[in-house]
């Protein structure tokens, strides 16, 4: 037996699952940053138990229906950066190996390269020494293994191998890691499923007796086996099963005059696919847009396709979808008319029906009918999302009109499904997700890609007081890319700090830290340690405080006194008497100080 089958990968699944449940805490411990937050090994156990939950409700245990259930599962229940990035690991792998009902050694080698793949394209800025990293050494050596005369047990043996001696070599690719005497810990997460897996696989497949492991040096020879893409760039376009994309750039609107518009309507859709939509129609597809427009993103899944295009031309682009299935969720503006602003004061009707009789051929009436429909329904322009750490933050993000709050943040990262059930609550035809933590962003972005109804649009704010300037920014008389620049613009504007203890010894960042030192900390940097709250959260400040500030916020924890709070504000306010110091509620645990110096 050399392959492995549908049920028993589902048994390899969920033991790979079961040790790391078993290990998450030594995962944990492998954080650099030693706060007590949501933790890596937490936040992959979550997401992977999401999908161990579907795939023990399956009634059948085909390929197909497996793949599925796992791929559904980890992208819906990602938590934290680290398992938004194995949830597209899974998802990678689970697109190549669906279409088989038996795996062997060359289908898994192909489906580590598009697990690879993937990963890189949701991360924006990829760092090497980290979970991506031991991922990608693991498709090196499956590739480079997979037309080897051997059984797939030595096979999985010898790529598992080879990832730990990778992971191994992660201190010395981040010098955080070396400094803090730890590898990256979402590697270790990884090979924990994988090793977990292993060692059920080498029971159920005995291995043969004259096994041999094969000569791997050449390995370490070859370099990117495994093409790193490009970071994936991003468009204006969502999709609920983002996979094969297809970009071309355009101007955005507010850099262009009406007369520098040269295809003047921006033209979406859905096509519900009716007949095979291959690589090759794919393609096909992307050349014909390309001959009648540009801005074009082609997102393609295995039910879906959805189609943005800037043309001239949307009653013709319209029509050459219709030939690969029936059309929903079409969405036609003029850009010029709305560049020059002249259907402000337009109803949605109006504005649909106007361009569906200049655009629109009679093969498409009844699709375009379908949407003007939908478009009447009445939907307020924006929604907002934010994640909020206490009661009394919530309080104050609900105040600047924030639709749903989502409690979390740094000790328990929200998941994918948290914020897509927050965006299906609310009734709005865009909707502004404040993360307010780096660790939530990208669960927050695959929300959005995830979404096929709703504009997303996230908003990258890291932290609390980011979050609050960018609610503070929005202007409703302002378009979303005009909002979304300003947004961003303002909160980056903000300086962000926080003061919370140290929950191990470890040495970072320079600073020798004992357990239950007080920290100083701006922007992910510790600037400052104690042993007292008070003093260090001064001396903070001070250290955030330039010639330009005129505000400093202080956001207080459940775990200090407004008393204290105010104490350090008339400290400030004494020393920097031009200074204004406003003291609210927070609410939060773990960390005693939120501050905003603007």
């Amino acid at each position: 037996m050399n392959t492995i089958d549908a049920t028993l990968l589902k048994e390899l699944f969920i033991a790979g699952s079961e040790a790391l449940e078993a290990k998450k805490e030594y995962v944990n411990e492998l954080n650099v940053f030693p706060v007590p937050d949501g933790d890596t090994g937490t936040n992959m156990t979550m997401t992977i138990a999401s999908a161990v939950k579907e795939v023990k409700a399956l009634q059948d245990d085909n390929m197909e229906s497996l793949c599925k259930a796992i791929s559904s599962g980890s992208l819906r229940g990602a938590r934290g950066n680290s398992g938004v990035i194995l949830s597209q690991l899974l998802r990678g792998f689970t697109r190549t190996i669906k279409e088989y009902s038996e795996i062997d050694t060359n289908i898994i080698g192909e489906a580590f390269e598009k697990a690879v793949n993937t990963a890189y394209k949701a991360v924006m800025k990829p760092k090497e020494g980290t979970i991506l990293t031991v991922a990608k050494a693991g498709a090196d050596m499956a590739l480079y293994l997979a037309d080897a005369d051997i059984d797939i047990v030595t096979y999985m043996e010898t790529v598992i191998e080879h990832m730990r001696d990778v992971l191994n070599q992660t201190p010395d690719m981040l010098p955080v890691l070396k400094e803090a005497g730890v590898v990256d810990s979402g590697g270790e997460g990884l090979l924990t499923i994988l090793e977990g897996a292993f060692v059920l696989l080498e029971k159920r497949i005995p291995k043969p007796k004259e096994a041999k492991k094969p000569d791997i040096n050449n390995i370490k020879k070859k370099k990117n086996v495994v093409k790193k893409p490009e970071p994936a760039k991003k468009t204006a376009a969502k999709s609920k099963k983002q996979e094969r994309k297809v970009y071309s750039p355009a101007k955005s609107k507010a850099d262009i005059s009406t007369a520098d518009i040269k295809f003047g309507y921006c033209t979406e859709f859905i096509i519900v696919l009716e007949h095979e939509f291959d690589d090759i129609k794919e393609e096909e597809l992307k050349i014909f847009l390309e001959s009648i427009g540009d801005s074009i993103v082609v997102v393609a899944d295995d039910e879906i396709v959805k189609v943005h295009v800037h043309t001239n031309m949307p009653g013709i682009a319209l029509q050459k979808a219709l030939t690969y299935g029936s059309l929903s969720k079409i969405k036609i503006d003029n850009m010029r008319e709305e560049h020059n602003e002249l259907l402000v004061n337009e109803s949605k009707e109006e504005a649909v029906e106007e361009a569906a009789e200049q655009a629109v051929e009679e093969t498409v009436e009844e699709a375009v009918e379908e949407t003007v429909e939908e478009v009447k329904k009445t939907l307020k322009p924006a929604g907002f999302i934010t994640i909020s750490a206490g009661e009394g933050l919530s309080e104050i993000f609900a105040g600047l009109g924030a639709d749903i709050i989502i409690e979390g943040g740094q000790t328990m990262n929200p998941s994918t499904e948290d914020m897509l059930n927050a965006i299906d609550s609310i009734d709005a035809e865009t909707i502004f997700i404040m993360p307010n933590n780096s660790n939530i962003i990208l669960a927050a972005e695959q929300a959005g890609e995830l979404c096929e109804d709703k504009k997303i649009v996230v908003i990258p704010s890291k932290t609390i007081p980011q979050g609050i300037m960018a609610m503070l920014s929005y202007m409703p008389a302002r378009n979303v890319g005009d909002n979304e620049k300003a947004m961003v613009e303002e909160m980056n504007n903000v300086k962000s700090g926080s003061v919370t203890y140290s929950i191990r010894d470890t040495v970072i960042q320079g600073h020798e830290i004992k357990q239950g030192d007080i920290m100083g900390i701006q922007d992910g940097t510790i600037i400052n340690t104690g042993v007292q709250v008070m003093a260090t959260t001064v001396e903070l400040i001070k250290n955030l405080i330039d010639d330009d500030t005129e505000l400093v916020t202080l956001y207080y924890g459940k775990d200090t006194t407004e008393d204290e709070a105010n104490m350090i504000a008339g400290n400030i306010t004494k020393e920097y008497p031009d200074i204004e110091v406003e003291v609210h509620y927070g609410g939060q645990p773990v960390y005693y100080y939120y501050l905003s110096v603007e």
